[in-house]
């Protein structure tokens, strides 16, 4: 587990270099203005199609799944092979909905557009956008299918690599064409860079699913995974969760233009910790199902609680360097062509409110699946988001105009807050027995280890000229400060890893 994370997390950042090296782009050729407004308005359709076909949703239904069929193929005795029953039974049927649903959504571009923004002075750039980009409805599930059958066969790397080909069909298709279709290049980049990902994981996908040979026997049907009582819980949840992007899209529409974009170019970066963290979660999530499946519920239970221990860590170290290192983080990575120095105070400001709803995020990002390991429909994580979103809404409309996207930035940090503080407490009752406060105590330490590193990463940045140096010290004094004051607070993370540290150097002399 330990070399397949680690190969995992090597490909994601190489993804979200590729990432940042996409949003410079977009940022130096149209700034954060109208058409970029638009083109970000049409992302939320592959961006909620990511988290449900991708990541989430397609994940937390078909790798166990897979798991059992695969369990089932070692085992003997059916008349064909169970993974090959499971997908002939279900790829078929995704796919024509998929289809379908894509189709709709281009035929339905000017609708949604209206009620993701109504606050658009003109939509039409937006719409043209949104038909571009519909395509991801059915790459992205494609993708995701294929994602969840390779991770279930513990195969880590392509998955992970995958944005790293969408990525670079974004970024080609925005330089190539940028002068002849403006922001439609980079939208028109979505939908190649998604054809991309299905392309990057179909030749593993057919080595490990075999094919229609075999002799002739009656067909044995999967698990009825998109029934309504195993699907409805999955997708309504995932869907309440990335609808934090939608409110904040809605309420962004009203504010002058430049305000969806800072917005954007401010998640994006502030949430690379928690796409770094959540990495330990994705590889150890079969072994969470097996457990679940096996009965071995305390032995689910140590592993969540170590899952939520570390990846709290992780992305509380990330959440200190971004609040300490904001200003130049932005200057470095953004301020050229049209993104100009005021954007980057915009983009910096609200990046620091961003952060303090990471470990929220990463915490429900972790936490749902044990949830839906327990190998029965649960509501409640649902339940717990509908709450944290009604949060995040009302917050919004308290702050937006007072404080504008900072007020936006905030709602989103407190909602989220409270859906990972509901969905942490009811976990123990409902699918593993962890335990809320040996998961609170075990997060408070690396939480004040990383207030500290991020007041000593700010000193650094303005004790140090220059912004790449500023940027350069504070980065190096931010992870410093959290692993020293780790230590003396016997945080368990930070005395492994500098234990580790130790250990490595003493070897190497």
């Amino acid at each position: 587990m330990a070399r397949a994370a680690g190969g995992a997390a090597v490909l994601t950042v190489i993804a979200a270099l590729l990432g940042l090296a996409r949003d410079q782009a977009i940022a130096r050729l149209f700034g954060a203005s109208h058409a970029s407004d638009a083109f970000l308005i049409a992302w939320t359709v592959p961006e909620m199609a990511a988290t449900l076909l991708i990541e989430d949703g397609m994940a937390l239904l078909l790798v166990p799944a897979f798991s059992l069929a695969l369990t089932q193929r070692t085992a003997g005795g059916h008349a064909t092979d169970p993974v090959r029953a499971l997908v002939a039974d279900t790829f078929p049927r995704l796919f024509a909905s998929l289809a379908c649903a894509g189709g709709l959504l281009v035929w339905g571009a000017p609708w949604a557009v209206g009620v993701l923004a109504p606050g658009l002075d003109d939509p039409r750039l937006a719409v043209d956008c949104t038909r571009l980009t519909a395509v991801t409805v059915l790459t992205f599930g494609i993708t995701g299918y294929f994602s969840a059958a390779l991770r279930a066969h513990s195969r880590f790397l392509a998955p992970a690599g995958v944005y790293i080909a969408y990525n670079v069909g974004i970024i080609g298709m925005t330089l190539a064409l940028h002068s002849v279709w403006g922001v439609r290049a980079a939208a028109a980049g979505v939908a190649v860079g998604s054809l991309l990902m299905v392309l990057t994981l179909l030749p593993t996908f057919l080595r490990l699913v075999p094919g229609p040979g075999g002799k002739p026997a009656a067909r044995e049907r999967g698990p009825a995974l998109f029934g309504a009582t195993v699907l409805a819980p999955v997708v309504l949840f995932v869907v309440s969760r990335q609808s934090q992007v939608l409110v904040e899209r809605f309420f962004a529409s009203s504010l002058p233009d430049g305000a969806i974009s800072h917005l954007n170019y401010a998640q994006k970066v502030a949430q690379l910790p928690m796409v770094l963290s959540m990495m330990i979660c994705t590889v150890t999530f079969p072994v969470v199902a097996r457990a679940m499946a096996a009965g071995d519920r305390e032995g689910a239970r140590r592993r969540v609680e170590r899952d939520l221990a570390l990846a709290g860590a992780v992305v509380l170290l990330g959440t200190a360097t971004v609040l300490g290192c904001a200003p130049l983080i932005v200057e470095v990575l953004f301020q050229r062509g049209a993104f100009d120095a005021a954007d980057t105070t915009a983009t910096a400001g609200v990046m620091r409110v961003y952060a303090l709803g990471l470990l929220g995020h990463t915490l429900v990002g972790a936490l749902c699946r044990p949830f839906f390991s327990a190998g029965r429909p649960t509501w409640y994580p649902l339940g717990a988001m509908c709450c944290g979103l009604l949060v995040t809404t009302a917050a919004a409309l308290l702050l937006t105009g007072p404080f504008g996207v900072d007020g936006i930035a905030a709602a989103n940090a407190v909602g989220i807050s409270t859906a990972a503080v509901l969905m942490l407490v009811g976990l123990g009752s409902r699918a593993v027995a962890v335990r809320p406060g040996a998961v609170a105590l075990s997060l408070a330490r690396p939480a004040a280890a990383a207030a500290v590193a991020a007041a000593a990463g700010a000193l650094a940045t303005r004790l140090v000229p220059g912004p790449v140096q500023g940027l350069a010290a504070g980065c190096l004094v931010v992870p410093t400060a959290f692993l020293l004051t780790g230590f003396l607070l016997r945080a368990p993370e930070a005395v492994h890893l500098l234990a580790l540290i130790r250990q490595r150097f003493s070897h190497g002399r």
